[in-house]
């Protein structure tokens, strides 16, 4: 029997990592909610590593319950789950590694080769907000690379909720404007609209510019609010970025009725908790759209939990490659990418190979 020896935590500016090695001298690789990295490092080494000490990688499921219950007091959703998310996700890889399978194999594979991904982009810049222009600009680079489909994120959160309405108006128009009518558009509220205010909003973006998705069009704490939006708008409006946990998508889906869920596999427990989630939503016909924002493993477990299940969305969020992050040169491969398309990973494991020389000197300290 393989027993885990070891666990490491990597923080760094832009990302978190894990490692677990075992006796067998193979280790696997994930990775964790890329929010206060330092604190899911801490979190990882001081109450997720002594539960895993001596057990048995092939036991995820025992592991993960071990691993959430243990750090339950300290919060069910936000910093826990985000760390136990790259620890579970690190034990797929290393399963992976072990049996020389992919991990979508080991998860089920449901036989796709590629998905079709949309560009996904955010307002915010430093001093402020990027204009509609820019905005254009930016979501005709992601065109020009191939995709047919493209997501602006508003970026406007709780506490800026309801800004007059030209803020996003002004930003799709001009998007509209400048990708053509053919390019599928949608908008990310960002939780930053009471039910009316989104519901006028949505309906007017659906009208002038045919918006195809709009997500968390209210609080992320409003699913009453959400349910108004869903009935309201003609369509389609997704949420689950900010839910961390089999129970609360249990409630989105029960109260808030979204369309289709954004789940997150590097903040939403990993992929054992992804899985267990994309099965209840396909009893309640609910499609899975990934959340992800995140360049390496997160994509590559993405990929591999969309290469498994058999409600996946016919397009996923992909924000590129994002040079800016620093986070590329810690791999020594890439996830291949291809005329809007990214490919399910067929190499062992998650897919990547980490470069521990790189990840060793990069992290913080």
């Amino acid at each position: 029997m393989v027993k885990i020896t070891n666990v490491k935590a990597y923080a760094h500016q832009k990302a978190s990592y894990v490692k677990v090695e075992t006796d067998a001298g193979i280790s696997g690789w994930g990775e964790g909610d890329h929010e206060f990295t330092p604190i899911n490092a801490k979190i990882v080494d001081e109450i997720l590593k002594p539960v895993l000490i001596g057990k048995d990688p092939f036991d995820t499921e025992h592991l993960w319950t071990e691993m959430f219950f243990e750090g339950f007091e300290g919060g069910s959703t936000g910093f826990v789950p985000g760390a136990v998310a790259g620890v579970d996700n690190a034990l797929w890889d290393l399963k992976g590694r072990i049996l020389e399978m992919p991990v979508s194999k080991l998860l089920g594979g449901n036989k796709l080769e590629k998905i079709a991904v949309y560009g996904s982009y955010g307002r915010r810049k430093k001093g402020g907000f990027k204009t509609p222009d820019e905005m254009a600009s930016e979501g005709m680079k992601f065109v020009e690379a191939g995709y047919k489909t493209i997501k602006a994120r508003m970026q406007l959160y709780d506490r800026d909720r309801n800004p007059p309405f030209n803020f996003t108006y002004d930003c799709i128009k001009a998007i509209r404007k400048t990708v053509g009518d053919e390019i599928e558009i949608f908008v990310d509220f960002n939780n930053g609209y009471t039910a009316g205010k989104a519901i006028e909003l949505g309906l007017k973006l659906h009208e002038h510019f045919n918006i195809k998705v709009i997500e968390e069009p209210v609080s992320s704490m409003d699913y009453a609010g959400l349910r108004q939006v869903v009935e309201a708008l003609p369509c389609e409006v997704n949420a689950g970025e900010h839910e961390y946990n089999k129970w609360q998508f249990r409630d989105l889906i029960i109260h808030g009725n979204p369309d289709c869920l954004n789940l997150d596999l590097i903040k939403c427990g990993g992929i054992s908790e992804c899985k267990k989630i994309s099965g209840m939503a396909q009893a309640f016909e609910k499609e899975i759209m990934v959340h992800n924002t995140r360049p390496t493993l997160a994509t590559a477990a993405s990929l591999n939990f969309i290469g498994s299940i058999t409600n996946a969305a016919k397009v996923q969020e992909f924000a590129g490659m994002r040079t800016e992050l620093g986070l590329n040169q810690l791999f020594n491969n890439s996830l291949k990418f291809a005329d809007g398309f990214l490919f399910i990973p067929t190499e062992i494991g998650l897919g990547l190979e980490v470069n521990e020389k790189e990840m060793e000197k990069l992290k913080l300290k």
